[in-house]
């Protein structure tokens, strides 16, 4: 049957709808355009940074690989990873995720994430996707870092916390403004219902979501977690802006 299937509906990239050898893959031009972020990366944020990752694995394991922008701002967050520079082909499928209603992309993509989430996960962590407030949710119909989260939380056996999370304050869009505007945009906009503190007391918890640029968001996300007596907290992204070079 499934061998059927495929002569009627033969598996297509995921980017560009190109036909391709597997479900879930991508196109030889797409993959090209592909920017997964390895082994040489911010321990912070997740930015690639330039490296053979022999070496780097080893500083990463002890600390040492910290990009520029997280020596200069102060994370919330222990460690973070991203599956993907925001760029090309990751640039693209994460906008499909979030604004062309692509839900089938969401368990490959989250697949991704959760690779990248490997390094991070603690036995009994918390996985927390940022939530989106109920204006934007209803327009969008969906979360999309909700989506991820669920993947993440299944391919490592931990528990999905999508309510943990509250955004209580309608926010614009990130995609302008400079970074001291982005921080202010979502100042206090998220916090940790009190219903809802005791589950999160002194548990790790894993935040996700599907782009990080200036980190802001991610950051009113975490600071809420603190205020709410989390224990250590890191992030993973599907997708991390990169500064053109």
């Amino acid at each position: 049957m499934k061998g059927a299937l495929r002569l009627v509906y033969p598996p297509q990239c995921l980017s560009c709808g190109a036909p391709v050898a597997e479900e879930g893959g991508l196109c030889p031009d797409c993959w090209r355009e592909a920017d997964f972020i390895q082994d040489s990366c911010c321990s912070r944020c997740g930015v690639p940074l330039p490296g053979d990752g022999l070496e780097d694995a080893a500083d990463e394991a002890a600390g040492l690989l910290v990009c520029d922008d997280c020596l200069a701002v102060q994370r919330p967050w222990l460690r973070g990873r991203a599956a993907l520079a925001y760029r090309g082909t990751g640039r693209k499928l994460a906008l499909m995720l979030k604004h062309s209603d692509r839900l089938d992309l969401a368990p490959v993509l989250g697949d991704w994430v959760a690779r990248a989430a490997q390094p991070l996960v603690r036995p009994d962590m918390l996985v927390v996707p940022v939530p989106v407030h109920l204006r934007r949710l209803l327009k969008r119909k969906y979360n999309q870092a909700e989506l991820l989260a669920q993947r993440v939380a299944r391919a490592h056996g931990l528990a999905h916390r999508p309510q943990l999370l509250r955004r209580i304050r309608h926010t614009p869009m990130q995609d302008h403004g400079s970074v001291a505007d982005r921080f202010a945009n979502v100042d206090g906009a998220l916090v940790v219902p009190a219903r809802m503190a005791p589950l999160v007391e002194g548990r790790a918890v894993l935040l996700v979501d599907d782009v990080m640029a200036s980190g802001a968001t991610l950051a009113a996300a975490a600071e809420a977690l603190r205020a709410a007596g989390a224990g250590p907290i890191s992030v993973v992204v599907l997708a991390r802006a990169v500064k053109d070079t």
